[in-house]
């Protein structure tokens, strides 16, 4: 440890480098003592692992903010050095500043291709209100890519097997160019995988997979909003080269209903209230998710009284336990199509009636003539 060169020493920075000037730094080192451009230097080499040790810990701001405080100490004894205490080997490091364009010491040249993940699925689907806020249960039918079952994902037809591809060497990637600078380019025989099927399966036609459409029953969970997303893990498209499968995402859309509106966890309805049980009071029958519920309506209700209905909104399905609301605005009707005795009958009603019961309309005929007045004040002004 006591051997160890100070890491912005060795990168020739300030203690107050910003990673951009810290990465430049290791950059300018590494390839001036990077193995390829030194062959056979041992000194060379050793400065090449300095320097992506010294970048490893400067450039990680944790590791930086222990090694600012306690030295080489916070990395060993026991820890120090590559290959130890996570640190990486010097040509990764190497390989994750200067990417892919360098073959060789850096890193490159490495086979590529392996088993893949397969790629996800998105499967909108519409559901009615019904469904979302109670739950339900479908049964989809969908066009996904599986695994071949005649070559079990291989690509090759059964009792044959894959070759090394004789181009690349099994390693997925060609090297050009020579001495340092070196360039590494995806296989163009095989195309990555470093294998070659000389008989492919006839079924999948040597991919490994094939299209199908697939049966599955959808329990949709009560409480689901438009937008709101079901992952159902493996059920998207077959893995290639024998990869595991994707996921497949449900993304639902709730249809309107004709009389339910909903606001997360509540529930808003609009009630016509006949206009005699408004002005008298009177008990309605009130729809709602889990049936019909009497409201008490007191005498004088005016139009678009809001009445709370607790505990008859949708059950919260997040934390298991309780249900949101269902609010009900009054709409006072007035009664259509009246015959003629019928008018008659509330002409008589209404003769008995005066301003003073109607307190809203009064209200606004003083606000009004308050208006007017201060209007006549103004213009008198001017």
């Amino acid at each position: 440890m006591a051997n160890k060169r100070d890491y912005y020493e060795v990168l020739g920075v300030d203690h107050s480098a910003s990673d951009e000037v810290i990465k430049k730094a290791y950059r300018k080192v590494a390839m001036k003592y990077h193995p390829d451009r030194n062959p056979g230097d041992s000194a060379a080499e050793e400065k090449f692992k300095e320097a992506s040790e010294a970048y490893e810990i400067l450039s990680d701001s944790q590791k930086k903010a222990q090694y600012d405080q306690y030295g080489h100490q916070a990395f060993g004894p026991g820890a120090g050095g590559f290959g130890g205490g996570g640190f990486h080997d010097a040509s990764d490091i190497f390989e994750q500043v200067f990417g892919g364009m360098f073959g060789g010491g850096g890193g490159g040249g490495r086979r590529r291709g392996g088993p893949t993940r397969g790629a996800d699925l998105r499967y909108d689907l519409d559901v009615d209100f019904e469904e979302a806020v109670l739950g339900s249960s479908r049964a989809l039918t969908l066009p996904v890519s599986s695994t071949c079952g005649r070559c079990g994902g291989k690509g090759a037809e059964p009792g044959t097997a894959k070759s090394t591809c004789g181009t690349c060497g099994g390693r997925g990637q060609v090297t050009s160019g020579g001495g340092f600078i070196q360039f590494s380019q995806t296989c163009p025989t095989c195309g990555g995988v470093g294998e070659t099927i000389s008989n492919p399966c006839r079924e999948c036609k040597g991919t490994g997979s094939v299209k199908e459409r697939k049966k599955l029953k959808l329990k949709i969970p009560a409480g689901v909003e438009s937008g709101s997303r079901q992952r159902l893990a493996g059920k998207g498209e077959a893995g290639v080269r024998g990869g595991p499968a994707g996921d497949l995402f449900i993304v639902f859309h709730v249809r309107d209903h004709a009389i339910f509106r909903r606001n997360n966890l509540d529930i808003l309805l609009e009630v016509p209230v006949p206009f005699y049980i408004a002005m008298l009071g009177g008990e309605i029958k009130v729809p709602t998710l889990h049936g019909d519920i009497k409201l008490k309506i007191p005498a004088g209700t005016q139009n678009g009284k809001m009445f709370r209905l607790k505990g008859q909104g949708i059950k919260d399905q997040a934390h298991g336990h309780g249900k949101g609301d269902q609010h009900v605005m009054i709409n006072i009707e007035v009664p259509a199509k009246l015959s003629g005795k019928e008018k008659k009958a509330m002409e008589k009603l209404c003769t008995s009636l005066h301003e003073n019961h109607f307190e809203e309309s009064v209200q606004l005929q003083k606000d009004a003539s308050r208006f007017y007045e201060r209007k006549q004040k103004l213009e008198n002004d001017e």
